[in-house]
């Protein structure tokens, strides 16, 4: 259930904390280099710095065509290939009903929650092509495929990432580059503080004690790079079931 990533390069966005922390962590201790991306610098660099030379911080806003070019670019300068992608970054704000959210942040969350991932896609994808081979790793959401009250941004973005997905794994799989997304269900992060504070919708209401750790989400994550998980490529994988967090080898209850 364990890869070995020795030698491999991953990028990782929104990896200044939660989830992205969580899977650069766990995929520099399986012999990863980990280029961690985000918008908070000194987070970063104490991440970064924490975890060795295995790590490099570059701060970058994903939703910024030519942040995420450099940043690629510095990847490949400093590992020598870029074998992962872990599309991460992501907002749940602004929570509000369509008829009072704020446009300007509703169109903020498009542009990283969708167009950020297109954007690393579009930076890292002519890389693994010359290569012949890569693992992007699109993280989702139920949100994909459910309509919830207050996330009319999120809703909507999730299921543009998740034709995204379909849509890379269809271009991409013949020349060697696996698309596979990750829905992972409620992670103990800051962002389920949002939430929960927003009283919308059932999911606010769940208790703390019911949202997976963001621990468990690096193993799967670390799992969809596997030959084992090929046959989820062009899908959205699903930690929500005690089959699919048994096929990772986490606990089922």
């Amino acid at each position: 259930m364990t890869p070995d990533l020795t030698g491999k390069t991953a990028i990782i966005t929104g990896a200044s904390r939660g989830i992205g922390e969580a899977t650069a962590r766990h995929f520099a201790s399986l012999g990863a280099n980990v280029a961690l991306l985000a918008r908070n610098r000194s987070a970063l660099e104490n991440i970064a710095k924490d975890i060795g030379h295995r790590a490099i911080a570059l701060p970058c806003d994903v939703a910024q065509w030519n942040d995420t070019k450099l940043a690629v670019a510095k990847s490949k300068e400093i590992f020598g290939s870029i074998d992962i992608l872990v599309n991460n970054a992501g907002t749940i704000d602004p929570i509000a009903h369509i008829a009072d959210v704020n446009p300007f942040e509703w169109g903020q969350a498009v542009d990283i929650n969708l167009k950020g991932a297109f954007y690393m896609l579009r930076a890292t994808a002519p890389e693994m092509c010359a290569q012949g081979a890569g693992v992007v790793i699109n993280i989702s959401s139920g949100a994909a495929s459910s309509a919830l009250e207050g996330w009319s941004h999120y809703c909507a973005t999730k299921a543009a990432l998740l034709s995204l997905t379909r849509t890379a794994h269809k271009e991409l799989g013949p020349k060697g580059i696996n698309v596979v997304g990750l829905s992972p269900g409620t992670v103990a992060t800051d962002m389920q503080r949002s939430i929960r504070s927003s009283g919308l919708n059932p999911v606010s209401q769940l208790a703390w004690e019911s949202h997976i750790p963001a621990a468990w989400v690096a193993q799967a994550i670390a799992w969809l790079t596997t030959d084992d998980a090929r046959t989820f490529d062009g899908t959205d994988f699903s930690l929500k079931t005690e089959n699919g967090r048994d096929t990772v080898g986490l606990p089922t209850t």
